[in-house]
């Protein structure tokens, strides 16, 4: 096993990725991190999805939809987060090489191919909303406090791919191509950023109407 194959989630404990993660190798990193906490946020929709029961018919179909997606959304989200630790290896290379045109030719192709690692991470994450949601309104309700914890991984999570397609896309901008012109180039991941800002909002609203449940001593 190579140092690559050592830093990815597959082939990792806990203890080993954080360790890698505080390294300054630059992979893992937060793109990485952010794929970590949307499984974190996967593992507790499944969690709670199995101490949840209901004898309306509909409801457990719903359920079970539920539970079935975050399972298989737990393994995309680490299988993204290890895309995304390469793309920034790759942007690092880009960034080690001698000045000159290649060098910036070589940093724009890896900001675009690190805003899309991250970009369909943050896509991915965006899907998990409204199950967690389904649960804060009819999930068992002695599990709330998990689904307030997995709504703040979710929350990292979106947080962590909106600052990064942002900060790629930025990269992207020189003295003569400002941010509009990156604009134009590549509108998708432009929107994308803005779907993530509105994410992160509705995960806010989801969190605060739950929260006089899960931190009731607030309140006291």
């Amino acid at each position: 096993m190579d140092d690559t194959e050592a830093g990815t989630t597959a082939n990792s404990t806990i203890a080993s990725w954080i360790s890698a993660l505080a390294l300054s190798d630059g992979a893992p990193g937060g793109g990485a991190a952010s794929g970590i906490m949307l499984a974190i946020a996967a593992s507790l929709t499944s969690m709670v999805c199995g101490y949840t029961s209901t004898k309306d018919q509909g409801e457990q179909e719903s359920l079970n939809g539920i539970n079935s997606r975050a399972q298989e959304l737990k393994g995309k989200a680490l299988e993204l987060g290890d895309q995304d630790a390469a793309a920034t290896n790759a942007f690092g290379a880009a960034f080690r090489r001698d000045p000159g045109r290649e060098r910036q030719r070589a940093v724009a192709d890896a900001s675009i191919q690190a805003a899309k690692a991250s970009a369909a991470l943050g896509e991915l994450a965006i899907t998990a909303i409204a199950d967690l949601a389904w649960l804060a309104e009819h999930g068992n309700p002695a599990l709330i406090a998990d689904v307030a914890v997995g709504l703040g991984a979710l929350r990292a999570a979106v947080t962590g791919a909106r600052t990064n397609v942002s900060f790629d896309l930025s990269k992207l901008a020189t003295d003569q191509t400002g941010l509009t012109e990156v604009r134009g180039a590549h509108p998708h991941l432009w929107q994308v950023v803005q779907e993530l800002t509105a994410a992160r909002e509705e995960i806010d609203r989801i969190t605060a109407a739950i929260d006089d449940r899960a931190a009731p001593t607030d309140g006291a």
